[in-house]
C-alpha cells in the first residue's frame, strides 16, 4: 500500500440534459487527473437531475459488464477510468431492474484500465417528510432498494461505497469493517443538508478512523429543485481538508495513509467494538 494517495470530489449542478452532464462531469474528471487525484468521486445523479426522482426512469440502462450502446453513462465512465488513468467512483445511474416502475439507484467503480471493479446499489432510500413543510420525498416509489454493502479493494487501500441518505446508517460503515476509504455520491437538500451534512459526514470519518470522500449536488437545478454542495474531504480524525460550499467545481486533497494508520493504531476505536452486546429496556 503507498503511503499517500491524492483524492478528489466532483461537486456538480446537474441538469435534465445528459450530455451537457457527462461533458462538465468529464471536465472535472480531467482537472482531477491532471491534479494527481488517483481516486475521483462523483455525485449522485452526476448524468441527469430531473424535477422528480421517477424522471430518471427515462434514461435507465441494462447493468452491462462491458458497456456498449445500450449502457452509454457506464461506457462514459469506464472511459473516463481509462482516459485519465484513475479509480472512479461514479456516483449513481439509474439502472433497469425486475420491478416495473422502478430502477436500482447504481454506483458503479472502475479501474484506472477502464475496468469494472463493482457495483453499489443504494441500500437506505430517501422516503421522508422534512419537518416545518420543507419537502416530501418517497424515493422507493421509483427506485428499488439494495441489500449489500460494497467494498473494493485497490492498491491505496480498501474503498467503501455509500450514497447520500446512506450517511444517516452507521450501521452500513461499521459492516465495512475499517475500510481506508468512504466515497459517498449526494444529492443532499438544502434544508437537510444546512442541518446535518457536515455532521454526518465527520461523524461517519471519526467513528470509523477513515477518509470520507463526499461528493455532493450542489446549487439550483433546471428542473427547479436546489441541492446543498458543500462537498467535501475529511480525514481520519474529522479535520475537513478541502470543501466546496455552492456550484459545480472540483476539490482535491492529499491524503497520508501512513498516518491514518498510526492513528487508529494509537486511537483503535475500531478493535473496541462490542457488536454482540445486549438490550435491556426497562
Amino acid at each position: 500500500m503507498t503511503n499517500r494517495v491524492t483524492v478528489a470530489a466532483v461537486q456538480m449542478v446537474s441538469s435534465d440534459v445528459v450530455m451537457e452532464n457527462l461533458a462538465t462531469a468529464g471536465e472535472f474528471i480531467t482537472l482531477a487527473a491532471q491534479g494527481g487525484a488517483g481516486l475521483v468521486v462523483l455525485p449522485e445523479n452526476f448524468a441527469f437531475m430531473g424535477a422528480s426522482d421517477a424522471d430518471r426512469l427515462a434514461i435507465a440502462e441494462p447493468d452491462a459488464m462491458v458497456p456498449d450502446e445500450a449502457a452509454p453513462l457506464q461506457a462514459f465512465l469506464a472511459e473516463q477510468a481509462r482516459v485519465n488513468s484513475v479509480y472512479l467512483a461514479g456516483g449513481t445511474i439509474p439502472v433497469a431492474s425486475g420491478d416495473a416502475g422502478r430502477v436500482y439507484s447504481a454506483c458503479f467503480f472502475y479501474a484506472p484500465d477502464g475496468s469494472r471493479l463493482a457495483r453499489y446499489d443504494k441500500v437506505h432510500l430517501f422516503d421522508v417528510d422534512v419537518p416545518g413543510g420543507k419537502g416530501h420525498y418517497r424515493e422507493s416509489a421509483s427506485t428499488v432498494p439494495g441489500n449489500d454493502a460494497v467494498v473494493v479493494g485497490t492498491p491505496f487501500g480498501r474503498i467503501g461505497l455509500a450514497t447520500c441518505y446512506d450517511l444517516r446508517f452507521p450501521e452500513l460503515l461499521r459492516i465495512m469493517a475499517g475500510p481506508e476509504f468512504v466515497a459517498a455520491g449526494s444529492a443532499f437538500t438544502t434544508a437537510t443538508g444546512a442541518a446535518h451534512w457536515e455532521t454526518l459526514v465527520r461523524a461517519r470519518a471519526v467513528e470509523n478512523l477513515t477518509c470520507v470522500v463526499a461528493a455532493s449536488q450542489g446549487g439550483r437545478h433546471s428542473a427547479g429543485r436546489e441541492t446543498w454542495g458543500h462537498s467535501m474531504i475529511v480525514d481520519a480524525w474529522g479535520n475537513v481538508l478541502a470543501q466546496q460550499a455552492t456550484g459545480a467545481g472540483m476539490i482535491i486533497a492529499q491524503i497520508d495513509l501512513a498516518a491514518q494508520q498510526q492513528l487508529r493504531a494509537a486511537f483503535p476505536a475500531l478493535t473496541h467494538r462490542r457488536p454482540g452486546i445486549g438490550l435491556i429496556e426497562v
